[in-house]
């Protein structure tokens, strides 16, 4: 698979990233509070545009990516969800698809996340040949944990990654 599939759900679209999506993905990584749980640090332009490039490739080498999350009646972007293979030199999440997800301020606490990530989930259990999904979280980040936890993922191991407290996840593919 080169290119993501579309995936509906009752409010969003979870379609490919494209060139136009850069400016909203910019505002979006750049937002200190979106990304206080993931890194902490707002990133700049070209981090961004490396990112986009990114999601591309892993669907065009892996058969697996990450999605836009876009809000069905509006059009709206609010976040990022899928799966992604990032190498970060954790032993648990070798070979494994990570699942992820970053949403932008505007769609915090109106079950977005869940509703997104129900979508890839499925998507991956139909899919992608692995025999479980994993995450990460921070262990302060309460509403990730939760979504994790309604997904059907359960804690793994708690390490530390870039000097940082990070929870392992583990969700056996249904």
């Amino acid at each position: 698979m080169s290119q993501a599939p579309v995936l509906h759900t009752p409010r969003l679209i979870l379609r490919p990233h494209d060139v136009a999506d850069y400016a909203a993905c910019r505002r979006l990584w750049a937002d200190a509070d979106v990304v206080r749980f993931i890194g902490g640090t707002p990133q700049e332009a070209q981090a961004v545009w490396f990112r986009l490039l990114r999601y591309a490739g892993m669907w065009s080498l892996l058969g697996h990516g990450m999605w836009v999350i876009e809000e069905r009646d509006s059009g709206a972007f609010l976040g990022e969800a899928g799966l992604l293979s990032a190498e970060r030199g954790l032993p648990q999440l070798e070979g494994v698809p990570e699942a992820g997800w970053v949403l932008g301020p505007d769609a915090w606490g109106r079950g977005i996340a869940t509703e997104a990530m129900q979508a890839v989930v499925g998507w991956a259990d139909a899919h992608v040949d692995a025999p479980s999904l994993r995450c990460i979280i921070d262990p302060g980040n309460a509403a990730s944990i939760k979504v994790a936890e309604k997904l059907g993922f359960s804690p793994l191991v708690d390490t530390q990654l870039n000097g940082h407290p990070t929870r392992v996840f583990d969700r056996p593919r249904q």
